[in-house]
């Protein structure tokens, strides 16, 4: 299975919507995606949302991670949301989740970004 990427901004946020595979296969992909869209619009805060992700290996914490100091170094945050069990399980044992906040839902995470 394959990486599908959604791509949507509304304001200053950048909203990604993955659902497939995020793996070594998939990263470079989202990386360059992702990086062409913060630096065209100047998207300060990331919304992830993996509701449809069903594996994440390394490469894609990588990929996150790297992102996350992209939006920090502009004062921004990453917010993830709608996380799966098994991706949810890779984040915590990576230790994300001490600087990558989870929500519940998209719309809850725009919220607090104060965009919804």
């Amino acid at each position: 299975m394959s990486l599908q990427v959604d791509l949507e901004r509304k304001g200053s946020v950048l909203c990604v919507r993955l659902s497939g595979e995020l793996d070594h296969h998939t990263a470079e992909t989202l990386r360059t995606q992702v990086d062409e869209e913060i630096v065209k619009y100047q998207m300060k805060h990331i919304i992830l949302n993996l509701e449809q992700l069903s594996f994440m290996d390394s490469s894609g914490l990588g990929v996150i991670l790297g992102r996350y100091k992209q939006v920090k170094n502009n004062d921004g945050e990453m917010v993830v949301c709608a996380i799966s069990p098994a991706v949810k399980r890779l984040f915590e044992m990576s230790g994300l989740f001490k600087i990558v906040r989870l929500e519940e839902s998209e719309q809850f995470a725009l919220q607090t970004l104060g965009v919804a």
